[in-house]
């Protein structure tokens, strides 16, 4: 069977001592301040000569600044974790730089991290062998860390040996992650004769062009009365409190278990769809435009089809499926599906309706589901 090497990453929930807490705390906070020395370094060499400062100077700088009196304390952390965040800075700026270049004025000048953001990490590089999996023993070797405690999926037996590097994440709500990236052999799934188009919808997710519709299990929607409440008990308490502090990790843990339950459910629709059929066509939605109208966009943004379109496109191209994209301005909805004609009439809330040329009478996604299937199927065989 043919296979394919790829990146891929594995996440493990890790379990730290008080000691390694500590240095994982040191190492994010350590990051992110010379993240923002450099921001502001570079924006200052910008103003004063005119031209940027790189990551090789920058590089040089920050073993200059380790060495200074003022912050020996950057010593203490992981030196890859400070070289990874000059890295993403220098990323930011070429990013910053070239959709200036293309006209493209939405980008924003790179911006200073937060110290209570939600984005509290910090990547450190493999050499030397400074980092290991014991899948047997559930732990994992990190640099300055040691070994650490994770806690282990039961069904994952193997554990790839070209480990490329590893992020340490601290959640929101307190909890520790490691997410180690390596090179992976996958082997192409068996080729099967099924072919699907479907349409993305609001109550029901995924309407297929033939086969039962899956439901939408609107995890937002279902906690959002008990968001809203303790939000407001967060609300009302003095900011920097314990009890402020202990309400906010709680608000934390109800929108990390809405993220959880949503991602379980996109891996699982999206792995079936690619398990079960050769050829998947879907609509290439805009939804950064969709979310825009007011009405919709907080059930859109819960829905997730942006991360559910991102993971059908991976996932296809390791296990050997095809994945075709329907361009957006294609009149899937107004489309008679039986004639081919368009019918311009069609609103918004109109569930069914009459094609006026065949008379034929469509259900709204069934009829979008099995033009986005022969679209497809026609951009294939041009």
């Amino acid at each position: 069977m043919e296979t394919k090497q790829i990146e891929k990453a594995y996440v493990f929930r890790l379990y730290p001592t008080e000691r390694q807490e500590t240095l994982i705390s040191k190492a994010i906070g350590c990051a992110r301040f010379v993240y923002n020395y450099f921001l502001a370094r570079r924006s200052k060499y910008y103003e004063e000569t005119g031209t940027t400062l790189g990551y090789s100077k920058c590089n040089l700088e920050l073993t200059l600044l380790k060495q200074s009196e003022g912050c020996l304390w950057l010593n203490e952390v992981d030196k890859f974790a400070l070289q990874n965040s000059l890295r993403d800075l220098d990323t930011t700026f070429k990013n910053f730089f070239r959709e200036r270049q293309k006209g493209n004025t939405k980008q924003g000048y790179p911006n200073f991290k937060k110290k209570h953001g939600n984005k509290q990490s910090y990547r450190t590089n493999l050499t030397n062998d400074n980092i290991k999996v014991d899948l047997e023993n559930c732990r994992v070797k990190l640099p300055k860390l040691g070994w650490v405690n994770f806690r282990k999926n039961i069904k994952q037996t193997a554990f790839p040996t070209e480990i490329i590097n590893a992020t340490v994440r601290r959640s929101p709500s307190g909890k520790f992650f490691v997410a180690v990236a390596c090179l992976d052999q996958v082997a192409a799934l068996p080729e099967v004769g099924r072919l699907i188009g479907f349409d993305l919808g609001l109550k029901q997710f995924l309407i297929p062009s033939s086969g039962e519709p899956v439901e939408n299990p609107q995890y937002f929607r279902k906690t959002e009365k008990l968001l809203a409440r303790a939000q407001r008990r967060l609300s009302r308490m003095k900011k920097g409190s314990k009890n402020y502090l202990k309400q906010k990790v709680k608000v934390a843990k109800l929108h990390e278990k809405v993220s959880n339950q949503r991602q379980d459910f996109l891996h699982k629709q999206s792995t079936r769809l690619i398990r079960e059929n050769q050829i998947i066509c879907l609509e290439d939605l805009q939804v950064k435009n969709m979310v825009r109208n007011r009405k919709l966009a907080k059930s859109i943004q819960d829905a997730g089809w942006g991360e559910f379109k991102r993971m059908l496109m991976y996932k296809a191209n390791w296990y050997g499926r095809t994945l075709v994209a329907i361009d957006k301005f294609f009149p899937s909805t107004k489309q008679c599906s039986h004639c081919g004609s368009i019918n311009p009439m069609i609103t918004l809330d109109m569930r069914t309706w009459q094609c006026p040329f065949c008379k034929t009478i469509h259900d709204r996604d069934r009829n979008a589901a099995a033009n986005i299937l022969k679209e497809g199927l026609r951009i294939l065989a041009a």
